[in-house]
């Protein structure tokens, strides 16, 4: 029989969780080694038939190598041919050293360098997010401005207006890819491949038009594929984060795919002439009547999450949850919503809705229909008019990291009773290594994790201003959080 989908993408995930004996015994009685070298070695027999499945039946691999050949003038196959010949090179010392390496460069470093690299005078609006936690000086590598910060705006509620901008509905091309280009897009599918990293084609919203005021928000989304971004500007970190681990200064001319993309603040800033594509980072507050240690007080409880290595973006890195990439569903004109994608995400990083993650979702006419949500979902949006929660934008920045536009967002649930009723439910999905829990009534551990190094700079950001917002908010439940100034 010939499995559909869905038991396909089981059956690979069950083969792959296989020991190497087990998974060499099933490609020999499977008489799956056929045109594979007949090594009896395991390694010889797993390495090709592993190759072959995913370079040859994954379709957002496929979809990969089609845009990478087009893109490089190059002839059909020859992608493969170079990717193919880049996987025989990454054997498992060089690939462990290389993830060794790449996590030892700190966020504070990764900014720093950013910061330098690209200047910020004084008479600029600009400034890199940097903020003062107990005098203990954070600095991040978003950039944003004054009218971007200390937003408290209630999302879903008629003050934030998306359109999509169809005159840019085509998906957009970047002119013919230079040899750098070509080389590192050819290195991140092998990588890919090599690490076992998700990877799925999806429809992403690029962000073309913003306007911020105080209690309003609107602008523009066109549509572009996340193949296209992952081949190009989400290169630029890894270029980054290997210049700085080999002791080299990240300056103009050693980073020949940041001075490509975006070479400086104006290239940045300007939406409408480059790729940039991002979503809401998420700062999830919990209300409890009170906390797990004898005696203690209402709180709220923080979640974060260590990110697993096998996600694309800020992979081993902290991050606040759910995080996301903004994009639509089904309907691509109603899913602009930012609200629209984190409840989506809550359902799926939080509450267990696995299907939303792949497209089973795209088959639904609509997959958050009030009859598919989890239970503890609907409890909320059967409350949502009495306001025991609200979802919050608490500030907008452009990651210089990547080019990602970052909504820093904030779900407050200000009910005690949904922790008391779901709070055991709640259990990262397969993107989080682990997830971690932190009450606003614990200063010391507060201030420790906001100085934690392993952050990824966008969620950094969103802690920080969740965290300001959480004080304006309420004031019994936060009175021992650290004090955070944000430096102008």
């Amino acid at each position: 029989m010939v499995p559909v989908s869905e038991l396909q993408k089981a059956l690979d995930t069950t083969l792959s969780r296989a020991s190497a004996e087990e998974r060499a015994r099933f490609a020999i009685l499977s008489n799956a080694a056929q045109g594979v070298i007949e090594d009896t070695s395991s390694r010889g027999i797993i390495d090709e038939r592993e190759e072959d499945q995913r370079l040859n039946h994954d379709p957002s691999i496929g979809d990969a190598l089609h845009w990478l050949d087009s893109h490089a003038a190059w002839t059909p196959g020859e992608a493969r041919r170079r990717v193919r010949a880049t996987l025989r090179e990454l054997d498992d010392d060089r690939l462990r050293r290389l993830v060794y390496d790449r996590n030892g460069v700190r966020q504070a470093q990764t900014a720093d360098a950013l910061r330098a690299y690209y200047g910020v005078s004084a008479a600029s609006p600009y400034r890199f997010y940097s903020a003062r936690c107990n005098g203990a000086r954070r600095t991040t590598s978003v950039l944003t401005k004054a009218q971007w910060l200390n937003l408290g705006l209630v999302l879903g509620q008629g003050r934030d207006q998306w359109v999509l901008d169809t005159s840019d509905m085509v998906i957009q091309s970047e002119p013919r890819l230079d040899k750098a280009a070509c080389d590192s897009a050819v290195t991140r599918l092998a990588e890919t491949l090599s690490l076992e990293t998700r990877f799925v084609n999806a429809p992403l919203y690029r962000l073309t038009a913003i306007d911020l005021t105080p209690g309003r928000m609107a602008g523009a989304f066109g549509i572009t594929s996340f193949v296209e971004y992952a081949l190009t500007l989400d290169l630029m970190e890894n270029e980054l984060v290997d210049a700085m681990s080999r002791g080299l200064t990240p300056t103009r001319g050693a980073l020949p795919l940041r001075d490509r993309h975006v070479p400086d603040l104006a290239a940045l800033t300007d939406l409408t002439r480059r790729i940039c594509v991002g979503g809401p980072v998420t700062l999830t507050a919990i209300a409890r009547s009170h906390g797990r240690r004898r005696g203690s007080g209402p709180d709220y409880v923080l979640l974060v999450q260590e990110r697993s290595g096998r996600v694309l973006n800020a992979a081993r890195r902290l991050a606040v949850i759910p995080k996301a990439f903004h994009q639509p569903l089904v309907d691509v004109g109603e899913d602009t919503d930012l609200l629209a994608t984190i409840e989506r995400e809550m359902e799926e990083e939080l509450l267990g809705r696995l299907e939303l993650d792949g497209d089973q979702a795209q088959r639904s006419a609509d997959p958050m229909h009030v009859t598919r949500l989890s239970e503890p979902m609907r409890w909320l949006i059967d409350h949502s008019d009495t306001e025991p929660w609200r979802t919050e934008c608490t500030a907008f920045g452009i990651n210089a990291m990547s080019g990602n536009f970052e909504f820093a967002s904030l779900v407050v649930i200000n009910d005690d009773r949904w922790w008391e009723l779901y709070g055991g439910v709640i259990e990262a999905n397969w993107e989080a290594e682990g997830l971690r829990r932190y009450s606003t009534q614990d200063s010391g551990g507060l201030a420790a994790l906001i100085n934690d190094p392993a952050w990824s700079n966008e969620g950094l950001f969103a802690l920080l201003e969740g965290l300001r917002r959480l004080r304006q908010l309420d004031s019994e439940r936060i009175a021992l959080l650290p004090s955070i100034e944000v430096e102008s």
